[in-house]
């Protein structure tokens, strides 16, 4: 890897030994990736996706007070993946409490860590950093080092940012540095589509079993899709930012994507169109019957298959203000016709503190309360760790969190019927 004399000079230590650490991280991360050379952090913010403190993680603390007592913290102010805990808003049992707090009792010191690190505030853990209410929104070009995978394939493919999916802490290490090494999906040659994914579906496919589809397929290369824009109208509206958001999450987690284009719709797609794909491209066509296909040979990890549900869970990644608005909506109309006051399972939309703090001042949150919806901050996956939750059937419109969980995927549909009837 090519670096400046300045580079050289903090890699040999002459700017501080912790700093010298950080930069050999950096440069070792690089050459293996067989990046060329380092290039700036533009974005405002970072995001860091280490959002919980775990009691085993003791060398991520360790590590975190070496960086403080150094003072070498973050160039940027950052924004954080969501909490693991919030006993107040999601079910949970003496002996589920009792191993949460066991499990992530480092978090308030970790919290404690992060601010001095340079969280951006206290209420910046979201996966979804980028909605206007939390104001981490990379402009199209910005560089950026991030991790968080949903995050990453939303401000790479929706925004036309720049990021590779880096991993945890090394995230942390570009922002500290304010420079990242030059590959992958930095590169204009690394954003060209490996793949064209046609869409043959009757109507607009359901967000996460497309994404999953793709996602599958290609693993880590860059698709181009076609034939998706015409639901949107071409237009990149906020009910096309959500589709791309949960379809983007699934193609992430299913596979390794970490961006995507969407002819006529995605903002490189809708500058340099078939030109950002590749030589000699592969070719997916997705159909009902394959959609079908991939949906009916999703695993059922559950004991009792035919259990139901203990829980619900909607928001993984978590929601934005109009989806928290649309859900309301859907689940009250389909109380109305099966005539029910509440729904019969526990449920939970999670979205970000401060879009949360947005929708309680809206009408919907007191019908959403009045019907027995919850709402809550935290990371459905973090609770799923918990071995005694894992156990518990629980039920999801994610595919992210399908993947990584025991939790059963169902379909936006399939939910609303799931927690306004009694079908088990």
């Amino acid at each position: 890897m090519s670096l400046t004399p300045e580079e050289v000079e903090i890699l040999e230590g002459k700017q501080g030994e912790v700093l010298g650490k950080v930069m050999k991280t950096i440069v070792m991360y690089g050459d293996t990736f067989g990046a060329s050379k380092l290039v700036p952090v533009t974005s405002n913010y970072g995001h860091l996706v280490t959002s919980f403190g775990l009691s085993m993680m003791k060398p991520v603390y360790e590590l975190m007070d070496e960086l403080i007592e150094a003072n070498v913290v973050s160039k940027q102010n950052f924004t954080v993946d969501p909490r693991p805990l919030d006993f107040d808003n999601v079910p949970s049992n003496i002996l589920q409490k009792t191993l949460f707090k066991i499990m992530y009792s480092k978090q308030k010191d970790y919290e404690t860590q992060l601010e001095k690190m340079g969280l951006l505030s206290k209420d910046g853990f979201t996966c979804t950093c980028y909605m206007d209410e939390v104001g981490n929104i990379p402009k199209k070009g910005d560089v950026l080092s991030w991790a968080e995978s949903s995050a990453v394939v939303y401000a790479n493919s929706v925004l036309g940012a720049r990021s590779n999916r880096n991993s945890g802490i090394i995230e942390m290490f570009g922002s500290i540095l304010g420079k990242v090494p030059y590959f992958g999906l930095l590169t204009d040659e690394g954003r060209k589509a490996d793949w064209i994914i046609d869409i043959q579906t009757d109507n607009l496919p359901e967000a996460q079993i497309l994404g999953s589809a793709i996602g599958m397929k290609v693993m880590e290369d860059v698709p181009y899709i076609k034939n998706l824009s015409r639901h949107f109208d071409d237009e990149l509206n906020e009910s096309a930012k959500d589709y791309l958001k949960d379809m983007g999450a699934a193609t992430a987690s299913n596979g390794a994507v970490g961006l995507f284009h969407v002819e006529n719709l995605t903002p490189e797609a809708k500058e340099f169109g078939d030109r950002l794909i590749g030589q000699n491209p592969k070719t997916y066509i997705v159909n009902d019957n394959e959609l079908d296909r991939i949906k009916e040979n999703y695993p059922i990890m559950w004991k009792d298959k035919d259990a139901k549900p203990k829980v619900c869970f909607i928001g993984c990644p978590h929601l934005s203000l109009d989806q928290l608005m649309r859900w309301t909506k859907d689940i009250e109309d389909e109380l109305i016709k099966q005539r029910r006051k509440k729904v019969t399972v526990p449920t939970v939309l999670t979205s970000s503190p401060k879009v949360l703090e947005e929708f309680y001042k809206l009408p919907e949150s007191k019908i959403l309360n009045n019907i027995g919806v919850r709402t809550s901050y935290i990371c459905p996956l973090m609770y799923m760790n918990n071995p005694l939750c894992g156990k518990m059937p629980v039920i999801t419109n994610s595919n992210k969190l399908r993947t990584y969980t025991t939790s059963r995927y169902y379909t936006d549909g399939e939910i609303i019927e799931a927690i306004t009837k009694e079908v088990f």
